[in-house]
């Protein structure tokens, strides 16, 4: 519990202060240390401030800043399972002993927030440390939320968070507004900024940020071995002591360094407060440091390592200014010293953070600044001081303020950096003058989409009859081993022949990802967006759109998700409207079912049509929506574009296996409670009442239903059941072929005929099938996903409404056409 809630009377040991550095500076000097006896003496009238006595001595806190205080209080260790008597009964005093062991127990939990660049390692850090399996893309807009994982090591529980991967702490995307709120609400006690060995400068610019929000942090310097590997050479010692902030060398992809990482954090976490003027450690902190060594790092003694030197002040790990030049700093105090009045927020806010950013013109910033009771004068100063540097730098503060932080960097790495020419950056170079080029560049990506659907198809096909044979076995033993009877059906026509349906195409789903991942985890993913940048402007859209729209093959939720990293509000809403188009996993069992009927010769070649068609659709109907339907000027192209890295097996096989636990959960989910629905639906009502299954089908409740929108889709080529297969597929695309696959499932004695030739259409309609089933109503995941992202049901509503609308004019021209021409 916090401070703030101890009522008059009652005692609390402290557990941690939270909050920014120079807040827990103060607390900690007045006497606010962690495992120390407070007692309310008084709240005043209006409930605020707050006196305490701590040490001896009456203090007052104002309430919000003894919010920021976590500590055990009697009641709370009356609830809590005391490791010496159990619980405490409410007529026995709690011994102040047993109430700081409780709070040092407490202290245990170290909360860590996670912090980079994109493509720096961070989710794979995540990975690694927490156990947890997030996919690790090699492009921006991945951990697109914050995830979160928990780990124990050497006696401490770490909570750690995920962020979105940021090049700054601006408001200029979701993702920097996200991290940044994240670091001044959540207050975590640690931060761990990774950043990408072999691109240092960039990196560093966020790092710069993070100091001057004035938090305790650690620097993980990922990927080191690419920084060895390439022959140049860091002085990261030497860097840790001009930038204040502790830097290990990591490589997650391994494992290296996650060990020392986590034992220098928690050195800052138990030390990082407790530092005298001269930079050292106070005795009775030091005490328990060597304490905890004896306790849980029995391998050696404390200060023994490295990593101790690091941990400990002496110049690594110290609060520092970076130094903007005179004028700046001139402006930066100036500023501060007017926010500095508002006592009320210091406990939450850098006043030089807010200082900098209000010289940024940072929108967000200034909002809030706007709230306080100076803030018109505020802003009237930072306007005065913006216009004293533009007068004397010639630039405006933003800018001068920015070249001012590179110049920091820049400074810092010629002393500390030796570029012996990067290798890597060679073999970069010269594959991408093969895959960029402007002739070759094309024919190789899309060579690219063939192999992958070629060996989607025809890899997967060994697998795929594998698990038919299966499901026909199990179907075979129930029809030949249980009494007739509805159950009996349900079990063979509803489950087996709904779920046995989809299940089948598991092994073609884990290709595709497999495929997919290779791509994104090599680094060529952010190339295919580069060399299309130039026709998704075309489209009206911009080059990080292809993002998301190539996910769209994997899933168009994810993808929708992806363009927050789209910073342009009209080529990020025209991305979501025609991402549906994009076909998704869930519809690759359909294709396959369709071509392996009807065009079993020319596979791969119909399942790249078909995806191009969606991605011709798309291109025509971005360019109207960009031209009709949303207004707004379009942004530039700005991306990074990482090296190149050999994708490791066990991020590949991790996140296809992950992908494909999700296709099996959803077998056992929704696909079968819908299959069982569907099943129902046909065999009802009056079951034995008809000659032929073919006429109790179409007198079903089902067939009523198809009956019903039969009009409507008879123009198509398409029957009743077809029908009935588009509208459960509104739920999830897959449920078409278990659809398929119940209704199909009693023509005529077929027990032991496929699917795909239980189907009695021509070539003709399974082509316009697949085109509708490609466009029409995306599922209810993706509906929802625009809505959420969108901001509004209006966008979702009407994406619904265009895909079906589209879809139908497209399946009539091919069916129509087909006709005439045949």
């Amino acid at each position: 519990m916090r401070l703030s809630e101890l009522n008059t009377g009652e005692k609390g040991v402290i557990v941690k202060v939270l909050g920014h550095g120079g807040f827990r500076k103060r607390i900690v000097e007045m006497g606010f240390i962690k495992g120390k006896t407070v007692e309310v003496i008084l709240n005043a009238p209006l409930k605020d401030p707050i006196k305490y006595r701590l040490l001896g001595y009456e203090i007052s806190l104002r309430r919000q800043e003894a919010d920021m205080i976590e500590v055990v209080s009697e009641q709370e260790a009356r609830t809590m399972q005391n490791p010496y008597h159990g619980s405490i009964t409410e007529d026995v005093p709690v011994p102040e002993s047993e109430l700081v062991a409780l709070a040092k127990g407490k202290r245990r939990t170290i909360n860590v927030a996670l912090v980079g660049n994109p493509n720096c390692g961070k989710t794979s850090l995540f990975n690694i440390a927490s156990g947890a399996h997030e996919h690790v893309g090699n492009y921006s807009g991945v951990t697109v939320d914050a995830k979160e994982g928990f780990f124990d090591f050497q006696g401490y529980h770490f909570r750690i968070v995920d962020l979105p991967g940021t090049y700054s702490l601006s408001a200029y995307t979701p993702e920097e507004l996200y991290v940044r709120k994240h670091i001044i609400e959540e207050t975590p006690d640690v931060i761990i900024n990774v950043a990408d060995s072999s691109n240092l400068e960039r990196n560093l610019y966020l790092t710069t940020q993070l100091i001057d929000m004035n938090v305790r942090m650690v620097i993980a310097l990922n990927m080191y071995d690419e920084l060895e590997a390439s022959g140049n050479k860091l002085d990261y010692t030497k860097l840790s002591q001009l930038t204040g902030v502790p830097m290990v060398p990591t490589v997650c992809r391994r494992g290296e360094g996650i060990d020392k990482l986590f034992h220098v954090i928690i050195g800052i976490y138990e030390g990082g407060d407790f530092l005298s003027q001269k930079g050292e450690i106070r005795s009775e902190i030091l005490e328990e440091l060597r304490d905890w060594h004896k306790t849980y790092v029995p391998d050696h003694e404390f200060g023994s390592h490295k990593e101790e030197e690091e941990a400990r002040p002496r110049g690594y790990m110290r609060h520092i200014h970076i130094n903007h030049g005179p004028e700046l700093e001139r402006s930066i105090e100036e500023v501060k010293k007017a926010i500095s009045q508002n006592e009320s927020i210091r406990h939450k806010y850098s006043t030089r953070f807010l200082s900098i950013k209000l010289l940024e013109n940072d929108k967000e910033i200034e909002n809030f600044i706007s709230t306080l009771p100076n803030g018109k004068e505020i802003i009237a100063i930072r306007n005065k001081e913006a216009l004293r540097i533009r007068k004397v730098m010639n630039e405006d503060s933003e800018q001068a303020i920015t070249d001012a932080k590179y110049g920091f960097i820049t400074g810092a790495l010629k002393e500390t950096f030796t570029d012996n020419h990067l290798e890597k950056e060679q073999t970069t170079r010269v594959i991408d003058s093969i895959v960029t080029h402007r002739i070759w560049g094309y024919p190789i990506f899309f060579l690219f989409l063939y192999i992958m659907f070629e060996g989607t198809f025809v890899l997967g096909d060994y697998p795929m009859q594998g698990i038919e044979w299966l499901v026909d076995q199990l179907g075979n033993l129930i029809r030949n081993n249980m009494a007739e009877g509805p159950l009996k059906d349900l079990l063979i026509d509803g489950i087996i022949g709904g779920v046995g349906g989809v299940i089948v195409f598991l092994p073609n789903i884990l290709l595709l990802y497999f495929f997919i991942s290779i791509l994104e985890d090599s680094g060529y993913m952010a190339r295919a967006a580069f060399i299309m940048d130039k026709i998704m402007h075309r489209m009206g859209l911009h080059g990080k759109s292809f993002i998301p729209l190539i996910m769209g093959f994997g899933c168009n939720v994810p993808a929708i998700m992806a363009t927050r990293t789209i910073e342009d509000r009209k080529s990020r809403l025209i991305t979501m409207l025609v991402n549906p188009l994009m076909s998704c996993s869930a519809r690759l069992p359909i294709y396959l079912v369709m071509i392996g009927a009807f065009f079993p010769n020319y596979a791969s070649f119909m399942l790249l049509c078909i995806y191009t068609a969606g991605i011709l659709l798309a291109v025509v109907m971005a360019r109207i929506f960009s031209k009709f339907l949303v207004k707004g000027e379009d942004s530039p192209f700005v991306m990074e574009l990482p090296p190149y890295r050999m994708p490791t097996s066990k991020s590949i096989m991790r996140h296809t296996w992950e992908k494909g636990a999700q296709y099996l959960k959803k077998m056992g989910g929704i696909i079968m409670i819908a299959s069982i629905i569907i099943w129902f639906l046909g065999y009802y009502p009056q079951h034995d009442a008809y000659e032929s299954a073919a006429e109790q089908q179409e007198n079903s409740y089902i067939g009523q239903i198809g009956k019903a929108i039969e009009p409507v889709i008879k123009p198509l080529g398409f029957d009743w059941k077809l029908g009935i297969g588009l509208i459960s597929g509104v739920g999830a695309k897959e449920l078409v072929v278990s659809t398929l696959g119940v209704l199909y499932t009693n023509e005529g004695d077929m027990e032991n005929v496929n699917l795909s030739d239980r189907i009695p259409i021509t070539p003709l309609v399974a082509l316009a099938y697949m085109l509708f089933v490609l466009i029409y109503f995306p599922c209810i995941a993706t509906f929802a996903a625009i809505k959420q992202e969108s901001g509004s049901w209006k966008w979702a509503i009407f994406t619904a409404g265009y895909t079906t609308g589209v879809a139908w004019l497209v399946a009539f021209a091919v069916f129509q056409i087909g006709n005439f021409i045949v």
